[in-house]
């Protein structure tokens, strides 16, 4: 299925056999009893990757919880309203992946009758499904023999056989996932996957490495040349910029102003409030604000603390917020709903945002208000 090649210098030098069966000897009296474990349902084990994509299973586990509550089968899920869904993931983050989920699961319906692919090829070729999760459901699922590369699969391969090129690099996915592929057990594939997986969570751990009770310890060329700490190598680190947003929120009549998100930045699709964004965290003054200016049409009483400042950090961004609090007079009200549709902004009542997908640092700023 894949072609690339692991280097000759390699591969001569593997012993995939050995590696594979202390693996499987492991993992029987070393996993953790999870939901998506117990089952080859493919709609159950593709929900379950989709949400515990870079997140921890302690902190994905009531998650999808909730989504099987709500939605037991792929049909329920295609036909909730995205609001909804939204709703459901606030606080997960990366919510690129929940509407992903949303098409994908109504691609599934359309065009499949409800019933995932089951092969690997044609997994692929539906929305927010990469190669991981696609080998992921094609080998739990359907037993396919196809290998699963993640953080956790390129640290132990890394480790064990000693491969130092770079993970982040289009190289290094290329050896990875020849390598992985070679490595894989031919008779229990799904087994395998979630074995080296499991492996990588709780043995062959980023920092901390449990090597003195490690099966693989005796082959493992990162213990035998004190290398533990130092693989894998990855040499891209990710570019962090630091946005200043300040935030308003303006209440009249004991509803408040809000805005959807648009597409093209973060939060896509979730509800926040109206804001303007600033240079820096210390340049953000409401006197310099054109928002500021505007609604000192509608006499409002203005709350503002400059020293409160809400820090929230995304994989590519730090975001530091404050919010500028407006109480408006009913006699306002006509007056501020036409000023709010040319906007674009909506007026809602506590329930209604309640019910809303909102950015988590919208949620800790409501949170605080209560």
């Amino acid at each position: 299925m894949f072609n690339e090649k692991i280097p000759e210098k390699i591969s001569k030098a593997l012993n995939f056999n050995h590696f594979s069966k202390k693996l499987l000897q492991w993992y029987p009296e070393n996993k953790r009893d999870l939901p998506w474990r117990n089952t080859q349902n493919p709609y159950i084990i593709w929900l379950s990757e989709i949400i515990l994509q870079q997140t921890r299973v302690a902190q994905g586990l009531p998650y999808f919880q909730k989504f099987i509550e709500n939605y037991p089968n792929v049909e329920d899920l295609a036909a909730s309203p995205q609001e909804e869904i939204l709703r459901l993931w606030q606080g997960l983050g990366y919510y690129s992946r929940a509407r992903n989920l949303h098409k994908c699961a109504k691609q599934v319906v359309e065009n499949h009758s409800g019933q995932f692919p089951r092969d690997y090829k044609n997994l692929l070729k539906l929305q927010g499904i990469g190669q991981y999760t696609a080998a992921a459901i094609a080998s739990f699922a359907f037993k396919e023999k196809v290998a699963v590369v993640d953080g956790n699969v390129f640290r132990v391969l890394s480790r064990y056989f000693g491969i130092e090129t770079d993970i982040s690099s289009n190289e290094g996915k290329k050896v990875f996932q020849a390598l992985a592929n070679k490595a894989i057990s031919s008779e229990h594939p799904d087994e395998y996957n979630q074995a080296i997986m499991e492996f990588g969570a709780l043995q062959c751990t980023p920092k901390k490495a449990d090597c003195n009770n490690c099966p693989l310890q005796a082959g493992c060329y990162a213990y035998n040349n004190n290398a533990v700490e130092k693989l894998p190598v990855k040499k891209n680190k990710v570019k962090i910029s630091t946005r200043a947003f300040l935030y308003y929120d303006i209440e009249c009549k004991g509803k408040t102003i809000t805005k959807t998100r648009g597409p093209k930045d973060i939060w896509e699709g979730l509800t926040d409030f109206p804001l303007e964004e600033f240079q820096s965290p210390e340049k953000i003054d409401p006197e310099e604000s054109k928002l500021f200016h505007e609604l000192q049409a509608f006499k409002p009483t203005i709350h503002f603390e400059s020293e409160k400042t809400y820090k929230h950090i995304l994989t590519h961004q730090k975001i530091f917020s404050n919010f500028v609090s407006f109480k408006i007079s009913s006699d306002y009200e006509k007056a501020l709903e036409d000023w709010a549709e040319h906007k674009g902004f909506l007026l809602r009542d506590p329930e209604e945002l309640e019910a809303l997908g909102k950015p988590k640092l919208i949620v800790r700023y409501l949170n605080d208000k209560k």
